[in-house]
């Protein structure tokens, strides 16, 4: 063989070299880099629901507690408004607002552990709700929105069937242990009369359409 020829099968035999070195290159170019690792953070100290809103009984809560994951957890509200914590145990909830019942268990924790880190967050609002019966296209339950009144909660039903009294519509309260009935005659509120009718609502209210 002459020196051509050599030449050219050298050539070839480099290639599948040069081709790999060139393909460990380009993958190293695309490849992300790697971001440093970075201390883990305490929880933020503010809920995504109304700083003001006042935590009730049925309400789901996230109880974080920055480094205690035996601790941290997600919890009903009880009906008697507490709520138990390791280490704590029965502690009140009801009533508080998230950033009050974390300073709450913030205080109660520091008897046990070095300056605790708390947060609450309201995960689900289940104790301001009003329930709707009766003639309309979607009855059951329904979120209390601030100064809800009974027209926007019958609205948020889906408008009446054909078979509604629609002048004869009321709301059933419970107060001071007896249950008081609301009349709200639709017909005349609609049209601007007997607004004293169309009363705010509160956790706990039935509208009953007929």
């Amino acid at each position: 063989m002459n020196a051509e020829g050599i030449r050219m099968v050298g050539r070839f035999r480099l290639s599948p070299l040069v081709f790999l070195l060139f393909a460990s290159f380009a993958a190293a170019q695309g490849a992300p880099a790697q971001k440093p690792n970075t201390p883990a953070q305490p929880p933020a100290s503010a809920s995504p629901i109304d700083a003001n809103y006042k935590i009730g009984p049925q309400d789901v809560l996230r109880i974080d507690v920055w480094k205690e994951p035996d601790i941290s957890r997600i919890i009903p509200v009880r009906p008697d408004g507490k709520i138990s914590v390791p280490l704590l145990n029965d502690v009140q909830a009801s009533g508080l607002t998230a950033m009050e019942l974390a300073a709450s268990l913030r205080d109660g924790l520091s008897k046990y552990l070095t300056n605790p880190q708390v947060t609450v967050t309201v995960n689900e609002i289940n104790s301001r709700r009003v329930y709707i019966t009766g003639e309309v296209l979607h009855p059951g339950t329904f979120p209390l929105l601030p100064d809800m009144t009974v027209l926007q909660a019958v609205s948020s039903a889906g408008g009446f069937t054909q078979f509604a009294k629609l002048k004869n519509i009321y709301v059933l309260r419970t107060e001071a242990g007896k249950q008081v009935k609301h009349p709200f005659n639709y017909k005349e509120v609609v049209k601007g009369n007997l607004a004293e009718q169309n009363i705010l609502l509160l956790p706990g209210d039935v509208i009953v359409i007929p």
